[in-house]
């Protein structure tokens, strides 16, 4: 049987994996369809219909400017989505590549990366982020790239082991004999290899980019009113918490949800994967 195939059936039989397989897949359904499962826009008002409760057409409620609740909850999993996504990208270009440079030349290049590196990882993540977020000026496109830069250094760590334990292999050396460039060796002998701990890390990593993202948006440094951020929203309902609780309750819940969703899709993975823990 092909290896990928017994890969896929082994994923798919795996219950946190199968669970969180189709908690995420909710998540798209909700992001791609958002349009058509929604009664009106995010940001469409009636100020004669503020705070109501749920129930009838608002399932949700309504905010303090009689927004429905549903509608916004809806909307936001589209930036979950986008925030997370761009965010791991970006995470997984910066930490693969000086993880790979630093494990396969090591010497100076190892130790220039490896300190950067342990300056990343020394700092408070949040802190660091907010920092730079403040410097570049609030707006999701700057948290995206804050966290980013913040949270390359434990993939990068784990590349650049993954690649020192890699790189005396004797593939790599009968193709180091062959005449393969570095750039070649690394592309075609080295990551290829050392995929699976990447996958994982990079699937662990989509809830944390997401916390991340809702945190700075609560603080007010990320999306900026009237996005449907959830945490915008969260910002929004505080101030309401005592006479209209549903404002906070159902993005918290969608969070709960989404981050849920990930790292049982993180864990199953990882699961999967390691042959160590394999059943």
């Amino acid at each position: 049987m092909n290896p990928l195939y017994q890969s896929i059936i082994r994923a798919v039989k795996h219950p946190m994996f199968a669970a969180g397989l189709i908690i995420f897949l909710t998540v798209v359904f909700a992001a791609v369809f958002a349009d058509s499962l929604t009664p009106r826009g995010y940001s469409d008002m009636d100020l004669g219909d503020r705070l109501a409760p749920p129930g009838g057409t608002q399932p949700f409620g309504t905010d303090q400017y009689g927004r429905c609740l549903y509608s916004r909850v809806i909307y936001g999993s589209r930036i979950a989505l986008r925030v997370g996504l761009v965010v791991v990208a970006i995470q997984a270009a910066i930490g693969v590549t000086l993880g790979l440079l630093a494990g396969y030349f090591g010497r100076w290049v190892d130790r220039f990366i490896s300190f950067a590196a342990d300056v990343t990882w020394a700092m408070p993540p949040l802190v660091f982020a907010m920092a730079i977020v403040m410097a570049l000026g609030p707006g999701l496109d700057n948290v995206i790239v804050a966290i980013a830069v913040v949270s390359w250094a434990a993939l990068a760590r784990v590349v650049r082991s993954k690649t020192q334990s890699v790189k005396n292999m004797l593939y790599v050396e009968a193709a180091r004999a062959m005449g393969r460039t570095d750039a070649g060796i690394i592309t075609r002998h080295i990551l290829p290899n050392i995929l699976s701990p990447i996958i994982v890390l990079m699937s662990l990593a989509l809830p944390a980019a997401i916390l991340s993202t809702t945190a700075l948006s609560f603080l007010g440094l990320g999306s900026q009113p009237p996005a449907p951020d959830w945490g915008v929203i969260l910002n929004e309902g505080v101030n309401f918490i005592e006479v209209a609780p549903w404002i906070s309750v159902f993005p918290g819940l969608a969070i709960v949800w989404t981050v849920l969703g990930f790292n049982l899709l993180g864990v199953g993975l990882r699961d999967v994967l390691d042959p160590r823990l394999r059943g």
